[in-house]
């Protein structure tokens, strides 16, 4: 659980205590610090001995920054999520909780009434950072309840709590949204957002995305997304002008964050768009042997041995060996670049990366995960792993 400090987190944290002893769960506390505020050390030792007294586990984490000069809440929501993400990971915990109620869902509309961007808050919903947060969700249990109703509580229990000054600064938004809103506002507030529709969309083994061509335009900026392997969505006039182009039965090529979407008279293809590489740059991952590292967005890999690395094969394939040029040429064109390969650090390879490593392919678990489709924490095993003998991966 995800503990501040604040009252929400407070109450969600003896809710969530209460629960965790009655149902044999143990309990991790997760705290970030973001270095904002000179108390804000003393903040950490307080919930962390709060877990103490509670018999929870306690874990924490510092941003150091550097903090920007705009977009400060952003940035630090960034933060708070990856360290957050790494510190679950570490205790090998699924879901991590967090103490966001109906208060903040009202602020989050005003906001976006204001022209924020800011996404709505979902009672379950996947970790928003990647790759850190992979096969993580959070869960908000508290989106119906009022903050003033969990301090009444907590102050009828004795419980105390840390009261942020910024939160009634006024140069940040939602302070502002805090301030406009007032206490007796009461938001409507939906507990479980409809899934997405996944009709008739599929991953193949290689993390190729087919989708129908009237798939909403929310379905396919996700997935485009996930196809791309990073966390940007599309801009939405670009959106809508695909959409258009769609509905009009136009069969096209078109590149967005990072994603190739090819539209033709079966539907649409979501894959990695290899000019993406040519104008930010290859990535390349060295690999350490026994730690898992995430490729581009869209692969976790582990080896044995020292000295691999891992890039793309684009621009590499005619130096595969045969064995491995035959699984690719038996791929669509627009498939090969964005896949895979090892190369040793004497330059020797390359080779297909399941040739030479353990490899999860994270698109079909990832896409599951933001579309809605996992709806219970024991769903969250969805791992699409390739096989060590080189062939086909497992789905």
């Amino acid at each position: 659980m995800a503990v501040s400090g604040g009252g929400d987190s407070v109450a969600l944290l003896h809710l969530t205590h209460a629960w965790s002893v009655a149902n044999g769960r143990s309990l991790a506390v997760l705290h970030v610090d973001h270095g904002l505020n000179p108390d804000s050390r003393v903040w950490k030792d307080r919930v962390r001995d709060l877990a103490n007294r509670l018999g929870a586990g306690f874990q924490s984490a510092r941003w150091e920054g550097p903090h920007p000069d705009t977009g400060l809440p952003a940035a630090a929501r960034a933060a708070r999520h990856a360290r957050l993400a790494e510190m679950a990971r570490a205790v090998g915990a699924r879901v991590i909780l967090t103490g966001h109620t109906a208060d903040d869902v009202a602020e989050g509309q005003w906001l976006q009434a204001e022209g924020s961007t800011l996404g709505h808050l979902r009672d379950w919903s996947p970790s928003p950072v990647w790759p850190e947060g992979r096969g993580l969700m959070l869960l908000r249990p508290l989106l119906g309840e009022r903050r003033a109703d969990l301090r009444d509580w907590l102050e009828a229990m004795g419980a105390d709590w840390v009261e942020d000054p910024a939160n009634a600064d006024l140069r940040y938004g939602r302070s502002r949204a805090r301030q406009a809103l007032g206490r007796d506002e009461r938001p409507a507030v939906s507990r479980h957002d409809r899934p997405l529709r996944a009709d008739g969309i599929s991953v193949d083994q290689w993390g190729v995305i087919a989708m129908p061509r009237d798939v909403s335009p929310r379905t396919l900026a996700f997935g485009l997304v996930v196809a791309g392997g990073g966390v940007r969505l599309p801009h939405g006039d670009r959106l809508a002008r695909l959409g258009e182009r769609m509905s009009a039965g136009e069969n096209f090529v078109a590149g967005l964050v990072g994603a190739r979407l090819i539209a033709d008279a079966r539907g649409l293809t979501l894959v990695r768009e290899a000019g993406d590489y040519r104008r930010r740059g290859e990535p390349v991952v060295g690999l350490i042997p026994g730690i898992e590292a995430v490729w581009d967005g869209r692969f976790a890999l582990m080896v044995d041995e020292p000295g691999w690395r891992v890039v793309s094969l684009a621009g590499r394939a005619a130096r595969l060996g045969r064995e491995d040029r035959a699984i690719v040429t038996a791929l669509p064109a627009a498939v090969r670049p964005g896949l895979p390969v090892l190369i040793r650090d004497d330059e020797t390879g390359p080779v297909l990366a399941q040739s030479g490593a353990r490899v999860e392919a994270l698109t079909a678990c990832r896409l599951a995960l933001g579309l809605g489709q996992v709806e219970h924490e024991a769903d969250l095993k969805c791992r699409r792993e390739w096989r060590t003998d080189g062939r086909a991966p497992i789905l």
